[in-house]
């Protein structure tokens, strides 16, 4: 519930950012969403109710997915490529 919560307000201030005039509000606003992309991608993994990846410490059933943390690493890469970019713009 807390994760959803996060992610709307971040996308909603995104949004808003992202329908203002100049070009610095408008990373910021990408920024934003890339942060609450992050959040969704963190949450959709399931780390409130399983434990840290770590051998010998229970089942294999109980570790969390590092897929989605993959996810996220990239997402956090493509996020600051376009910030750079869109900077650049700005410039």
């Amino acid at each position: 519930m807390t994760a959803a919560i996060i992610a709307g307000v971040l996308v909603a201030a995104g949004v808003y950012l992202l329908f203002q005039r100049g070009l610095v509000r408008v990373t910021f606003g990408f920024v934003l969403l890339g942060h609450a992309a992050n959040v969704i991608l963190v949450a959709a993994g399931g780390m409130a109710w399983r434990g840290a990846p770590l051998l010998g410490s229970g089942g294999t059933g109980a570790m969390a997915d590092p897929l989605p943390q993959a996810f996220v690493l990239t997402a956090i890469v493509i996020t600051f490529g376009i910030t750079v970019y869109l900077f650049a713009l700005a410039r």
